[in-house]
């Protein structure tokens, strides 16, 4: 199990501070170029944090991740809507809890890109609540903008307060997807904090783990108010490359 970074409860899985310069898995937006052969890059961070939801029910909620997908923004393809646009300073948009259904409109097309952790990465929603949040993944991506991030969610273990276990689980078993749009600014730290949470589905012990629009954010280095580095954190040492 990974430590966890305070910053709030919904934050999804783990994306924290940790680098001076750089942008954590989130989004920041727009394209960097230097004219050379290789293009600029930036750090992404990506964290996770939960919302209420009914995360009561559960002594523990612990969920795997293996790695994220990440894709570009086409201007070709329009920006018809601007719900899913850049969020910047933790804005939330307009978009409520996903809605509680076992079929998931989720991109998965091929041109997305997929970066596969070094090690699974374990976080335990029931921890992750209020303005607790949880760094899972670092790394250097392509400065540009970029349409969403996905989790890799390979396993969900949870235990009921009442005793025995949840079936808990993706919608569609599809990659859990944050439609934010954020951009990775050119040796900046671009901070993501996926929120989701648990909903219990019928009367049975069945939930389905939802993105939640209104706590998933971006976090810029350049915002002052808002950089990881003013959080209060538990553990900011975490990181994979």
């Amino acid at each position: 199990m990974n430590p966890v970074d305070a910053v709030g409860r919904r934050d999804y899985l783990k994306l924290t501070s940790g680098v001076a310069a750089g942008s954590t898995v989130g989004l920041s937006g727009c394209l960097g170029g230097n004219g050379g052969d290789e293009a600029e890059t930036g750090t992404l961070g990506t964290k996770v944090t939960d919302q209420p939801g009914d995360i009561d029910d559960f002594d523990s909620c612990v969920v795997t991740i293996q790695g994220i997908w990440v894709k570009s923004h086409n201007e070709a393809e329009g920006d018809e809507d601007d719900s899913s646009g850049a969020a910047e300073n933790g804005t939330e948009t307009d978009n409520d809890t996903a809605e509680d259904e076992d079929d998931a409109d989720v991109d998965e097309s091929e041109d997305r890109e997929y970066h596969e952790f070094d090690e699974p990465q374990e976080a335990d929603l029931v921890d992750l609540q209020g303005d607790n949040t949880q760094l899972i993944d670092e790394r250097e991506l392509t400065a540009q903008e970029y349409e969403f991030l996905q989790l890799d969610v390979s396993d969900v273990a949870g235990k009921l307060k009442g005793g025995g276990d949840a079936e808990v689980s993706t919608p569609g078993n599809a990659p859990l997807q944050f439609t934010e749009r954020f951009e990775i600014r050119p040796d900046q730290r671009t901070t993501f904090v996926g929120d989701f949470t648990p909903v219990r589905r019928g009367q049975q012990d069945r939930y389905l783990l939802q993105p939640v629009a209104q706590g998933t954010r971006v976090i810029y280095e350049a915002d002052a108010d808002d950089t990881p580095e003013a959080s209060n954190e538990t553990n900011d040492s975490e990181s994979n490359a």
